[in-house]
């Protein structure tokens, strides 16, 4: 039987700490997961040493996402959907002075993250991606497991043990879909959009009122990351000295208004004046804020990856707050189902990595999900919203990733406004066009955006080793 991958919203949209879904929320998830392992194998009690080692893209650009961090959080046995973020520094420097953690909540051991935590510029072969963790037992034999954080928060083994169970969920699925032409053929053939297709394979994992909840709770996340953004000035961590600027942008455009909290927030925004400069201003001062957030190891959502963090939640609130005052979440449930199908596709036809393929797996993949929901909700059919899709990726082609200091800020934190402004665009001209004569279908945009990730260059390829990150100093800024 033909291997065919399972894919629900919430993996696309997932609830992640920053500054990157591949190199934070990964490891930090890989880190659990050994836990778990070690556990399953009865030896945790036994662990007396344990090393951490970072291998390619996740070592080149590592200090500057935190992945030794969100490493040394996830073997604490901290979560990044409930961990308590602002205890996250204060942690951290009691780790490094007393060169001791306490693993998994539950086993003091000896731990200097400054000799344990081993940054490796060598690439593994399985995926440029790639952390070992290593313990040293009591009985003085020793338990290691290397895993690959695939983009999007997503983490694998080479073995791909768990290929099987992934193929028995799927089977569940009433609707088996791999490219858009099979999601269409769906749609014509039980007469239901996309959202209510994609509602119907979710129902297969959980409850309506499961589904419901979930969604609620990752559109709170997306709201409460603009929020934060749009009120918190300073400079950004890290040594760029990035100024923030959706506080001032936010000022600029909010007035005097008063508000308390962050639905009360967006319904004064609703009364804002909206002439087409503003409309740029919003959805742009949304994208940021988000990413802000998420370049300060805030709290936000993977869509589908924490440095495209704020391209789909701009394009949300900008369809709330500019295009329909009487929306109402039922909208937006609707939205995230599309948008979270679209990333979909391009996980299973290419990658949301861009480690593997540059910033257009990041920023193009989030700008073609958020084109896709927007067209839905705007009323275009199935067919408008797969060219929707395919027009936004279509204009973020090669679009590389080299990122100044490993750092996700320059160019990262505007890109997410670029490609909102893109898939509103996108959504417009699929939305006044014939779909049946649309000159490249969404799965032939997808294999051409795979193609073009293999034939990148890997300095492009998120190691801070080509473009920007190498014509920028650090002293520069």
């Amino acid at each position: 039987m033909e291997k065919r991958e399972c894919i629900s919203v919430f993996d696309m949209l997932k609830i992640g700490v920053g500054p990157s879904s591949s190199h934070t929320l990964g490891p930090w998830r890989a880190a659990q997961r050994w836990i778990e392992e070690l556990k399953e194998k009865n030896i945790f009690n036994q662990v007396k040493e344990i090393k951490v080692d970072l291998y390619g893209s996740l070592s080149l650009t590592g200090k500057g996402h935190a992945t030794d961090i969100a490493s040394i959080l996830g073997l604490c046995g901290f979560d990044p959907v409930t961990m308590d973020l602002t205890k996250l520094d204060e942690i951290i420097e009691t780790i490094t002075s007393f060169k001791r953690l306490e693993l998994n909540g539950e086993k003091q051991i000896e731990f200097d993250p400054e000799t344990q935590v081993i940054f490796n510029k060598n690439f593994l072969d399985f995926h440029p991606n790639g952390i070992k963790f290593t313990a040293s037992l009591e009985n003085g034999k020793t338990s290691t497991a290397t895993f690959y954080s695939i983009g999007g928060g997503f983490v694998v083994k080479e073995e791909r043990k768990n290929a099987k169970i992934n193929d028995e969920v799927f089977a569940q699925f009433p609707f088996s879909i791999e490219k858009g032409t099979e999601l269409l053929a769906f749609c014509k053939q039980e007469n239901k959009n996309i959202a209510e297709i994609v509602l119907e394979n979710e129902k297969s994992l959980r409850s309506e009122e499961e589904i419901h909840k979930g969604l609620e709770d990752i559109w709170k996340v997306m709201l409460e990351s603009m929020y934060e953004g749009c009120h918190i000035d300073g400079i950004l961590p890290g040594g760029l000295n990035v100024k923030r600027r959706a506080h001032g942008m936010h000022q600029g455009l909010i007035g005097d208004k008063k508000y308390n909290t962050p639905q009360e927030w967006l319904e004064i925004i609703r009364d804002t004046e909206v002439k087409f400069r503003q409309i740029l201003k919003w959805v742009s001062c949304y994208a940021i804020s988000v990413n802000e957030v998420n370049a300060s190891l805030g709290r936000v959502v993977t869509a589908p990856t924490n440095g495209s963090a704020g391209t789909v939640p701009a394009v949300m609130m900008y369809y709330m707050t500019i295009e329909n005052h009487e929306a109402t979440f039922e909208h937006l449930k609707e939205f995230m189902l599309v948008a979270g199908e679209i990333g979909s596709l391009f996980k299973k036809g290419a990658t949301i990595s861009a480690a593997m393929g540059g910033c257009q797996a990041e920023i193009g993949v989030s700008s073609s999900m958020a084109a896709g929901g927007l067209t839905h909700l705007l009323g275009g059919s199935p067919e408008q919203v797969l060219m929707a899709s395919e027009i936004a990726m279509e204009h973020h082609l090669g679009l590389t990733c080299d990122p100044i200091g490993g750092l996700v800020q320059v160019p990262c934190i505007e890109r997410n406004a670029m490609g909102a402004i893109k898939a509103i665009n996108a959504a417009e001209i699929a939305l006044d066009s014939d779909a049946s004569k649309a000159k490249v279908p969404l799965d032939k945009v997808i294999e051409t955006m795979w193609d073009t990730a293999k034939d990148m260059n890997s300095k492009y390829k998120e190691t801070s080793e080509g473009g920007l990150a190498v014509r920028v100093n650090m002293s520069d800024c």
